[in-house]
């Protein structure tokens, strides 16, 4: 691996993950669902190093995104689980080098773990009819 590549990765911020746990009746049983939420950051150095005297058009774009993971358990026996993909949570711009700017973005994507847990309650009941749904077709 050269070492452009591994300080490429090294730059790159660790995935951030939170969970979120749900109960619930149906047809008469206990329901147990868990989401997890993982956060992970993109960036992409954009712009160019301009010359001496002239403004810095070199920046950092970043985008964190989510993807949750559902686990529901019904007391029968009967699981469902699937994957949730949802759109950017938050991102934004940096001067300079991603690899510069690396501290600053993940102090912004840890400032957002209220944010985050937000969101996955309301994942979870957007989805609880496709989750009942599930349920149904499982258990036949």
């Amino acid at each position: 691996m050269s070492l452009i590549i591994a300080a490429a990765l090294l730059a790159v911020p660790r995935a951030t993950t939170h969970t979120h746990r749900e109960r619930f009746d149906h047809a008469g049983s206990a329901v147990e669902a868990t989401y997890r939420g993982t956060l992970r950051t993109d960036m992409r150095q954009v712009g160019a190093v301009s010359a001496p005297g002239r403004p810095a058009a070199l920046r950092c774009r970043w985008h964190a995104r989510v993807a949750v993971d559902r686990h529901a358990r019904h007391a029968a026996g009967y699981v469902a689980a699937r994957r949730i993909e949802a759109p950017a949570l938050l991102g934004g711009t940096r001067p300079g080098w991603c690899a510069g700017q690396r501290a600053a973005i993940q102090a912004a994507v840890a400032a957002a773990g209220e944010r985050m847990r937000a969101h996955l309650v309301e994942v979870a009941a957007r989805d609880r009819r496709d989750l009942i749904a599930d349920l149904e077709r499982t258990r036949g």
